[in-house]
């Protein structure tokens, strides 16, 4: 089995039905009491939503799951037993969020809904005084995410965005390496995602909406489509009315960890190039194939994501390279590693760095993440948070300015006062979110 394929399964899609991020399960869970409980609910089941609920009743007795909203009456079926399955007790279900969030039970919401409803989500969700753990990217657009942060302040709630490597140790320790200064000047910095699970998506017809299913709901601000299920679970991240493709999946997590060990933000220019290369006649909206190179001060960053295709840079699926001038650190999911540059002292070949052994992973990070989330709110001190709604902001941001680079087809420059493209209107637009059916962009 491939790395990127073990990947997927361990913290995909298919997570969902059981296979991996752990496999304990409290079917009987310490007594906690009442005062000490944090109660849950859950918006959004299908994925990443029950593997995140999944995750904290498996870590933490005080976790509670009393509340479960999803449109498909068949995913609220089988996650209601789930729940009852770890805990003994059933949640409330409900196809309307906004009914869920009037349950004064409610203490903490995961939103692992698609991208193009998260903005709404969360900002309700703290309207109705709860905190949120939301799970990335953000949100669909670089406007959602400046409203989002927006709300967060202004309603004063804990917020964790779902960029749960940032609470796995490896890549703690990978980080304070780059940032030791050991490597030299690191002048570029690499990131990619090969992704050989995923294949071609076949083009199917529309279809009726399938029983039990609010497909209205799950539309949401999105443009009226009929039914069709390559645009339904899991396979809507790579159509843009609901995502960006691998650039805003994949891609937020490691350039998340490129941009907080180089200590950047903002890019001064971005470009893009790429298209529908391994599967040009195929149902999927967004690139295939994609490279995308940012400038920053002092160093450029290169994104590069593929479908279809294991054979990552490094023999690894997917990483970040820092490559500076002393060596270049290496660091996924499985570990890190250092590859030193040599250089002739008196007609001996030595090596820059010292010479260490692979550092592998430990822990369950997705556990650790939540732990880490239930501390803050416990506590009231978003200081605590590993990846605090600003934080998970700057990956989106940078991830959706790749996406305008690629569909503009050109260079594009930032103007960090102006939260905008200069001089350049149609970039703009993919900044902007496009919100349809009554629904609006909430102020913040």
């Amino acid at each position: 089995m491939s790395s990127s394929r073990r990947d997927f399964l361990r913290y995909g899609g298919l997570a969902a039905a059981g296979l991996g991020l752990g496999t304990s399960v409290q079917a009987h869970p310490q007594r906690v009491a009442p005062s000490d409980q944090l109660r849950y609910g859950v918006i959004g089941c299908k994925g990443m939503g029950w593997s995140n609920m999944r995750a904290a009743l498996n870590a933490m007795p005080e976790a509670e799951c009393v509340a479960l909203c999803d449109v498909d009456a068949s995913v609220l079926d089988e996650r209601v037993a789930d729940v009852e399955s770890m805990r003994g007790k059933k949640p409330r279900r409900y196809k309307d969020y906004r009914r869920m969030l009037e349950n004064k039970d409610l203490d903490v919401v995961i939103i692992g809904t698609p991208d193009h409803w998260h903005a709404l989500q969360l900002v309700d969700t703290l309207a109705a005084g709860k905190d949120a753990y939301c799970e990335k990217p953000l949100a669909n657009s670089v406007r959602e995410c400046q409203a989002m942060l927006k709300a967060t302040r202004r309603y004063d709630r804990i917020v964790q965005v779902g960029q749960w490597q940032r609470s796995a140790p490896h890549f703690a320790q990978a980080i304070d390496y780059v940032q030791s200064g050991k490597l030299g000047n690191i002048r570029l910095v690499k990131c990619w995602a090969y992704m050989g699970w995923m294949k071609s998506i076949p083009v199917l017809p529309d279809e009726p909406v399938p029983a039990g299913v609010d497909y209205d709901m799950w539309l949401g601000p999105a443009r009226k489509r009929p039914f069709n299920r390559n645009r339904f679970h899991f396979t809507f991240r790579w159509f843009w009315d609901y995502a960006g493709g691998l650039m805003t999946d994949w891609g937020v997590h490691l350039i998340d960890i490129a941009l907080f060990a180089m200590k950047a933000k903002a890019p001064k220019s971005v470009i893009a190039s790429g298209g529908k290369f391994a599967y040009p006649e195929d149902a999927e909206e967004c690139p295939d194939t994609l490279q995308a190179v940012y400038e920053y001060d002092g160093f450029n960053m290169l994104w590069e994501h593929a479908v279809g295709i294991d054979a990552g840079p490094y023999g690894r699926t997917h990483g970040i390279a820092f490559i500076g001038n002393n060596g270049t650190l290496v660091v996924d999911r499985q570990g890190w590693e250092l590859i030193p540059e040599t250089e002739n002292v008196e007609g001996r070949l030595q090596y820059k760095l010292e010479q260490l052994p692979p550092q592998g992973r430990s822990g369950n990070a997705l556990e650790d993440h939540h732990r880490n989330f239930a501390e803050a709110v416990k506590t009231r001190d978003r200081s605590l948070l590993k990846c605090e709604i600003e934080t998970g902001s700057v990956a989106a941001i940078n991830a959706h300015m790749g996406n305008a680079a690629f569909r503009t087809g050109r260079k594009l420059y930032w103007d960090t006062a102006a939260n905008q493209f200069r001089d350049d209107a149609t970039a703009n637009g993919f900044l902007m979110a496009d919100y349809h059916n009554g629904w609006e962009l909430p102020k913040g």
